[in-house]
């Protein structure tokens, strides 16, 4: 049996972890929740396309009742800046879920949350996994003797300075 490949995240640089989500409050209200549901993909695709955004790497994650997106961001900055901008799927979106929502206010749930992480304060490890996370949004390096541990990993990256 061999050793199974293990891997951490190589990157010093500050960035911001957007988590987003929906939640299907009721399941028969398609006209609320089905448009929630398509919006996402669509800003998916658009960021895809454009990496001045500042959209590193994103994973989907489903739910039982709906569907959450792990973003990793450049800066929070980048993140504002998409948000609020017209000319883009985000703002367009996010004025017709309100809109909707003024109908049937339960229906269906949504909520975000930001994380602006400094430079030195994020830790991975990936076991047997294809590159993932924030690994995927920054790059990847094999766990070494000096980077066995969490503890090790977060300490290493506390003390280099920024590359």
């Amino acid at each position: 049996m061999g050793k199974v490949p293990t891997t951490t995240h190589q990157s010093d640089e500050s960035i911001a972890l957007f988590l987003i989500g929906f939640r299907i409050n009721k399941p028969f209200k398609f006209k609320q929740w089905v448009p929630v549901f398509t919006a996402m993909p669509r800003m998916l695709a658009e960021l895809g396309k454009d990496p001045a955004s500042g959209l590193l790497h994103y994973q989907l994650a489903l739910q039982p009742r709906g569907a959450m997106v792990i973003q990793y961001w450049r800066s929070t900055e980048d993140i504002y800046r998409y948000a609020r901008d017209a000319d883009h799927e985000h703002w367009p979106a996010w004025k017709a879920f309100y809109a909707r929502a003024k109908a049937a206010p339960e229906a269906v749930g949504i909520w975000h949350e930001t994380y602006d992480v400094p430079a030195g304060h994020a830790e991975s490890l990936y076991g047997a996994m294809p590159v993932s996370g924030l690994a995927a949004a920054t790059s990847s390096e094999p766990v070494t003797a000096a980077t066995r541990t969490a503890r090790q990993r977060m300490r290493r990256r506390a003390v280099q300075p920024n590359r």
